[in-house]
């Protein structure tokens, strides 16, 4: 069961009638069905043209097809190439090229955008959505269905592009595999369980940790294609929601409406969220006022998808202060020279597409992947991450790391979210500038937030400015995306 079409068929022999995916609305479809038409979806894939070893885009929300179509791609024995649905049509064309997609299947109209008429160029084979039976109908000339290795690549993955031009990500089947067990296993996944994925399914998370997890352990995976408050609530209500990870903001989104204290949320079990800061009062406030009985925090990325977990019976300052420990056979050691965290073992990425100068410059001769974060371990091999080592900045002669504010200000009643920078200033060279989304119905002014800092920090860590926000932008990940707050006040 190390690839992913072997793990579609033990899931089916396994777990046979018990729901596999939901459809809200429309329909449900069992582990055995699942089987039956991922198969399908294969099948009609090599009739239009897509070999093993090609590489098939996928450009949509997270819809019940978006699992058939990935599936599929994989059962045909071809590469899967995630991409966001926040790209323009120039960036998702330079993806494809990039990729050299032979196939893409795209959505159709979605919240007022037509994917597919944006883009400057296409693949040779392009399947849209909503012509998806008439496609389907090619399965019929295909019988056989190619020969799938462990080794083979799964899938590339594209890098947010927070700091530069994104990479392609290459995992294989077992390594996707190995990721989505450790997850699944850590949190308790069953048939029991139903996980609504909120995370795309074009990111590491909603595709290994959300689908690849449900699909290892037998819960039920109910898409949810932008996340939206009130039908959150109605999702978690009519269908029972067990599982339901998310950035600190979906938790945030769900604690501040109004209508979430008259929602029926007692099914509720499973909550994992990750973030250089996660107050202790937020994970109280997802306990208390939303019912989770387990709250974790993880740490991962694109590059190793899962690192670090906390456990189910960690106390509430292992969950707040810390990302937990080794996770998915994954070492984790601190770099003596600057703090970085190191990881490696079985599930590191094989590499970046078309670009071993890169993937050189992160995996060290010894296998080593350098992540570009600062992080430090306790004696219980906890990882801490404190900070990115390009968002530290150098305030009167003293390195500031914005992580170590953030989580000061976290602190500070009436704060829903913020954000540390630095920006040059003539004296010190740089100096801190705090960017604060106030919980609704809490006044907060500069002054205010400022001296919380003094009264709590090192007067050079402290902000010498603040601009209050109603929302900081982040990435599809949920991490927000400070080249957008620093360069513009650089400039």
């Amino acid at each position: 069961m190390e690839t992913i079409p072997a793990a579609v068929a033990h899931a089916a022999r396994e777990f046979g009638t018990e729901p596999a995916l939901v459809d809200p609305g429309v329909r449900r479809i069992n582990f055995a069905e699942l089987h039956d038409e991922t198969r399908t979806v294969a099948r009609a894939l090599i009739a239009a043209g897509i070999e093993p070893g090609d590489r098939v885009a996928l450009w949509a929300p997270n819809t019940a097809r978006w699992v058939l179509a990935a599936l599929g791609v994989l059962g045909a024995g071809a590469t899967l190439v995630p991409i966001s649905m926040r790209l323009t049509g120039v960036e998702a064309a330079e993806i494809l090229e990039r990729s050299r997609a032979k196939g893409l299947i795209v959505t159709g109209p979605f919240l007022g955008t037509d994917r597919l008429a944006t883009l400057p160029a296409r693949p040779p084979i392009v399947l849209p959505l909503p012509h998806w039976d008439a496609f389907l109908e090619g399965a019929a000339s295909v019988r056989e269905l190619p020969t799938v290795s462990p080794d083979d690549v799964s899938d590339i993955l594209y890098t947010s592009g927070t700091t530069g031009r994104s990479k392609g990500v290459m995992s294989a089947h077992r390594q996707s595999l190995g990721v989505a067990r450790a997850w699944a296993t850590i949190g308790g996944l069953g048939v029991r369980d139903r996980y609504l994925v909120v995370n795309p399914f074009f990111h590491s998370f909603g595709l290994k940790a959300g689908i690849l997890a449900c699909l290892v352990s037998g819960a039920t995976i109910v898409p949810q294609a932008v996340f939206d408050v009130p039908r959150t609530l109605d999702l978690i209500d009519h269908e029972r929601i067990t599982v339901l990870p998310g950035p600190p903001t979906l938790y945030l989104g769900l604690l501040g409406h109004p209508g979430h204290a008259g929602r029926d949320l007692r099914s509720l079990r499973l909550a994992v969220t990750g973030a250089a800061t996660v107050p202790p009062s937020l994970i109280e406030r997802i306990r208390g006022e939303l019912g989770f009985r387990t709250v974790l925090t993880a740490y991962g990325l694109t590059e190793a998808v899962v690192a670090t977990m906390c456990r189910p019976g960690d106390d509430t300052a292992t969950v707040a202060y810390t990302c937990g420990r080794p996770a998915a056979g994954c070492e984790v050691r601190i770099s003596d020279k600057d703090g970085e965290v190191l990881l490696r073992g079985p599930n590191v990425m094989l590499g970046y597409l078309d670009d071993p100068a890169a993937t050189a410059e992160a995996i060290d001769p010894d296998g080593w992947l350098h992540t570009g974060d600062v992080g430090r371990l306790d004696g219980a091999g906890n990882l801490t991450i404190t900070d990115r080592l390009k968002d530290m900045y150098v305030c009167g002669g003293f390195n500031v790391y914005p992580a170590e504010v953030e989580r000061i200000l976290a602190a500070l009643p009436g704060v829903a979210e913020v954000a540390v920078v630095g920006v040059p200033d003539d004296r010190l060279g740089e100096v801190g500038r705090a960017y604060v989304v106030p919980r609704p119905g809490h006044h907060l002014t500069a002054d205010t937030v400022i001296g919380h800092c003094r009264e709590r920090l090192a007067g050079y860590k402290a902000p010498r400015s603040v601009e209050l926000r109603a929302e900081l932008p982040h990435n599809a990940g949920g991490k927000v995306l400070k080249y957008l707050l620093r360069e513009p006040a650089r400039d």
